[in-house]
């Protein structure tokens, strides 16, 4: 059964090599943001003749087809999800790593309003949101209130 990612691949039209199958499977299941190393590390698992070079090949490919997007949430790795229809943001807890996904009708007004109000049509945007659980707030260095630690 091809995964969701390798239908969306063949409506495309890109080539689906077996190496590629396997790469947009880890993809697909993935139920986190991996960067490219841990893409790799996941698709030896299934094929260990696939190198670290066809994986950023095939991210690159798949990134261009607009198959997947890139996200950048401050921590100096690229991460990757599969490109969706239906819009969402994220946020990252500083001291964990995790990426919760959410949805916000409301927020999405706000933004359009503020747009509006500026003159301007959005027509596009993206929002990461940077937090610390409530309940390990008190752990905190108070240095880094204004500053986000890297994750």
């Amino acid at each position: 059964m091809p995964s969701r990612l390798e239908q969306l691949c063949v409506q495309k039209g890109l080539k689906m090599t077996e190496q590629r199958r396997v790469i947009s499977r880890v993809l697909s299941d993935s139920q986190d943001h991996p960067d490219v190393e841990q893409v790799y590390r996941r698709a030896i698992e299934i094929d260990p003749h696939i190198s670290i070079a066809t994986v950023y090949r095939t991210m690159r490919l798949f990134e261009e087809a607009n198959v997947i997007e890139r996200l950048d949430f401050g921590d100096g790795r690229a991460r990757y999800e599969e490109a969706r229809d239906e819009h969402h943001h994220h946020l990252i807890d500083v001291q964990t790593g995790a990426v919760v996904e959410f949805s916000s009708e409301e927020l999405e007004l706000i933004k359009e309003k503020i747009a509006d109000e500026l003159g301007y049509k959005l027509i596009g945007h993206r929002l990461e949101l940077y937090g610390v659980r409530k309940d390990r707030v008190s752990s905190l260095p108070t240095a880094n209130i204004t500053s986000f630690p890297k994750v």
